[in-house]
């Protein structure tokens, strides 16, 4: 196509000439577009009070834009690029290399050089620099792009600056690069680079500081890497740093690495590795005093830009030089309370299976709904527990309710109280009896064995819900908050029932009972696994059984199922009727929805589409059970169930009776099993029932967003996602809305879904693990925590999406977790692996309904097992072993 330039000369003449450097000390502004995001951090860097930042300008993007913006050929090249997935590893470089040799092989225009060579004639000719890349998408927020480009040290003479910033500019197209913005969402059309010209400092050592501690998130322990020379031995991973951690002032921690490389500049340019003395090679790269001198400063700039930062420095002749500061953005959020008080976090998210980010509204109702009081971080919420750690009595509760939830989160409370740097418990005598009254409802005592309990609060709370969908319908306006306000509140004065708590704790505390001491009187292992099978009012796994009806009504209708599998129709019920057999599937379909159609992967956020509002989702579950199930399994399942609990429980009753006082612990073990049949099935009612009203406040709110719409005061009915509800409220009180606000809303969730949210953290941002012990394991075995008992090998089917979900007779379900909307699956495995989890969590009390063998809180499990492979699960003792390790 002859040069890339030869286009824009002659229309470049009359235009004004353009500014294709800055200095870093310019007075005016430098902004991010100007520059990049390197280039702008360091010029903010220059005008930080005793910060040394050397000498230098920046080649702007004006520049890159002038040689690449009419460039038909690299445009093409572009598209192409965006076409693809990070995955597309082959032509991600085919084509990268191609833009690369067209950027890097032309000659820069005589503007351009100019400008360069003129900032250049300040130096001594002689003057050594780093030329470094800096890109727009660089060093932002929500991504560092650290390292995506290319950096040249100890680059002499215009010429060869000349000659580098063009390796600057095609170093844009990395495959590294490119990739990474591929992941990250960023147009390769609107992303520019500018290139950085600094004064090559000689440095003895040099590092990274990170101005919080990149592994536990701590905002108070500050993190410096070090090394002897130039910092590129570090970055590219040839030698092993130095480690110092300094918190208040004081140096906490030391890692001397041994140091057996450095790499320092040339004479003539460019750099060399150099072999350190023995001596050298294990001596600290930075005296006590450097450390803390370097500490110091790293505070100063986190105080400057207002965040936690990493921070590249080196040392020369005694003084430390910054070349450059960036967000930190690893770092999970703090909730932003600022009130200099101790604090403990605990995920709501991973007691309620759904770590994933909530979108505005549906972090706001669910903490209306709440008990205590929730705070955000990370699109998530948490609830501070730091006050119940101060009290042995609070303390008890927590760590029993929660070691049945989540023993994770557990022994990370246990870590918390080993330490005396966050809680300092009360003395056990205090005299401050309102300090030590527990929380919760006392439930040590169980409930009188009577089933009608259970039958008289699903009857109230199905009432109430009645009531509701009744006395909505025909409100509008702020009638409608005001009506949701007040459920809220009702809901919350049902729940002070103490039945409610008793009714859950009385099945959980059977069934301790029952294995604590049928363990110790038959060295019998978690029979209450067994003895929890097909129990009343267990509106989740009646769900999962109730699929296998539709399927039953379905089946004997080729055209219908030939249709089902072809559809992905949100709509689809719609056209049913128009197939034989398609009203009475529309009719079964239609049925199970008015029960369940409310429910949804991550139901407790209101905004999450539920099955209702998109039925199709239901149609693999169906067809998975017409392939894997014969006629009346519903039945069969439930009825095959209830006589392996009664035969165990027979079973288990008689070798007691063979004991000394044989009779006394049967008749006592008959009552514990009674309480865990009639109670067990209530422990997934109160989900449902929330879950219910959601649904109908969805409902009436989304009407509300459809006036909204039609006023064009919003521009569709998903923008109140990301409001939340007392601000929706305001909306529809005023009729105006904060389009600014909404934007940014759905930018921060986009990035909020990229989290991983901790279980257990700290208000200093520091995330508390321990890890669960599992003694004796077979080698290789990856360990968990034993659910539901028994042993089961099968295929391993991980399922990151309940629709892609394409099970046979005998798999092993492997998600990342499960949530009552996963429960129609249980009926077609045989076992269940999960990633979080716990003994009374969703997967598995349902995997003890259904007599399936699991195990929860397996770290990574979906990406250590892959999809296919034959594994083994042991839910007795609690792990898995895979196939052929």
């Amino acid at each position: 196509m002859g040069s890339l330039f030869s286009m824009h000369q002659t229309h470049r003449k009359t235009r004004m000439t353009s500014n294709y450097t800055i200095d870093f000390q310019s007075k005016n502004h430098i902004s991010t577009a100007q520059v990049g995001g390197k280039g702008a951090n360091l010029a903010e860097l220059t005008h930080i009070d005793e910060i040394q930042v050397p000498s230098g300008f920046c080649v702007t993007t004006e520049a890159y834009k002038t040689i690449t913006e009419d460039c038909v050929e690299l445009s093409n090249l572009l598209n192409e690029l965006t076409d693809l997935k990070a995955d597309d590893r082959e032509k991600i470089s085919a084509i990268s290399l191609n833009i690369r040799n067209l950027i890097e092989n032309q000659p820069i225009p005589q503007a351009i050089t100019d400008e360069i060579a003129a900032r250049l004639s300040k130096f001594d000719e002689y003057t050594a620099f780093a030329v470094r890349s800096s890109a727009t998408a660089e060093d932002l927020p929500s991504a560092s792009f650290a390292g995506q480009q290319d950096t040249y040290l100890n680059i002499i003479g215009t010429a060869s600056v000349l000659k580098h910033v063009g390796k600057c500019w095609a170093s844009l197209f990395t495959d590294r690069a490119v990739t990474y913005r591929i992941q990250n969402g960023f147009d390769h059309h609107k992303v520019r680079l500018a290139v950085v010209v600094q004064r090559m400092v000689f440095s003895q050592a040099s590092g990274i500081m990170f101005t919080a501690d990149p592994v536990s998130g701590n905002r108070k322990v500050l993190s410096i890497d070090a090394g002897f020379g130039l910092g590129e031995a570090l970055v590219s991973g040839l030698v092993s740093a130095d480690n110092y951690k300094v918190r208040n002032g004081e140096i906490i921690g030391k890692k001397i690495s041994a140091k057996k490389l450095a790499i320092y500049a040339l004479d003539n340019g460019g750099t060399q590795e150099e072999e350190l003395e023995t001596d050298q090679q294990n001596t600290q790269a930075l005296a006590d005093q450097q450390i803390l001198q370097l500490a110091d400063i790293g505070r100063k700039i986190e105080a400057h830009f207002g965040s936690p930062q990493d921070i590249e420095w080196c040392l020369a002749d005694n003084q430390f030089y910054i070349v450059q500061s960036r967000a930190i953005t690893t770092l999970y959020p703090i909730p932003q309370l600022n009130d200099h008080e101790n604090h403990v976090y605990i995920s709501v998210g991973y007691q309620q299976m759904m770590t994933d980010a909530m979108k505005p509204l549906g972090l706001s109702i669910w903490q209306l709904t709440a008990g205590r009081p929730m705070y955000e971080a990370g699109g998530r919420l948490f609830v501070d527990v730091a006050a119940d750690l101060t009290q042995p009595a609070k303390t008890d509760i927590l760590l029993n309710v929660l070691g049945k939830s989540d023993p994770f989160i557990k022994d990370a409370l246990l870590a918390i109280l080993e330490r005396d740097d966050i809680i300092k418990q009360s003395p056990d005598n205090q005299t401050d009896e309102t300090a030590k009254a527990p929380t919760m409802p006392n439930y040590k005592a169980l409930l009188d064995d009577d089933p009608s309990i259970v039958t008289e609060l699903i009857s109230q709370k199905e009432a109430a819900i009645k009531a509701l969908r009744h006395n909505i319908q025909s409100l509008t306006g702020l009638e409608v908050f005001d009506l949701i306000e007040a459920d809220i509140q009702e809901r919350k004065q049902l729940l002070t029932d103490p039945r409610n708590f008793a009714a859950v704790m009385t099945a959980m505390n059977a069934a301790t009972w029952i294995n604590d001491n049928l363990k110790e009187w038959l060295d019998e292992t978690n029979p209450a696994d067994a003895l929890a099978q097909s129990v009343a009012n267990n509106i989740t796994s009646e769900m999962g059984l109730e699929l296998l009806n539709v399927a039953d009504v379905i089946r004997p209708y080729p055209e219908v199922m030939e249709y089902l599998k072809q559809t992905k129709d949100a709509n689809f019920l719609d056209q049913l009727p128009q197939l034989k057999g398609g009203q009475e599937t529309q009719k079964a379909i239609q049925n199970y929805l008015d029960k369940y159609g409310m429910r949804c992967v991550g139901e407790i956020d209101i905004t999450r589409t539920r099955w209702s509002e998109n039925p199709a989702i239901l149609i693999p579950l169906i067809l998975n059970n017409i392939k894997n199930f014969e006629p009346g399994a519903a039945a069969q399942k439930f009825e095959q169930g209830r006589h392996e609990a009664l035969r165990k429980e027979q079973e288990l009753l008689d070798r007691l009776r063979q004991l000394p006082d044989g009779a006394q612990k049967a008749e006592e073990t008959r009552k514990m099993i009674s309480l865990l049949r009639n109670f067990a099935g209530y422990r997934e009612y109160p989900k449902y029932n929330i879950v219910n009203r959601y649904f109908i406040y969805k409902q009436a709110l989304l009407k509300e967003a459809e006036q909204l719409v039609q006023a064009g005061i919003i521009d569709e009915v998903t923008d109140i996602y990301y409001l939340r509800f007392e601000e929706l409220r305001e909306v529809v009180r005023t009729q105006k809305v904060d389009h600014e606000l909404i934007n940014r809303r759905k930018e921060e969730h986009a990035l909020n879904e990229k989290l991983t949210p901790p279980r257990v953290f700290t208000g200093d941002g520091e995330i508390i693990t321990r890890k669960y012990n599992c003694e004796d394991l077979p080698a290789g075995a990856l360990a968990g925590i034993g659910v539901s008992s028994g042993i089961i090998e099968g295929r391993a089917r991980v399922i990151l999406n309940i629709e892609e979900a394409d099970l046979e007779d005998g798999d092993i379900l492997v998600p990342p977790f499960t949530d009552p909307s996963w429960t129609p699956l249980f009926v077609a495995i045989k076992g269940l692996v999960t990633e979080v989890g716990g003994l009374m969590t969703h997967g598995a009390v349902i995997a003890r309904e259904y007599g399936l063998p699991a195990v929860v809180s397996v770290e990574n499990a979906t990406k250590l097992i892959k999809d296919g492979q034959r594994i083994c699960i042991n839910g007795t003792d609690g792990y898995i072993e895979i196939a052929g390790q």
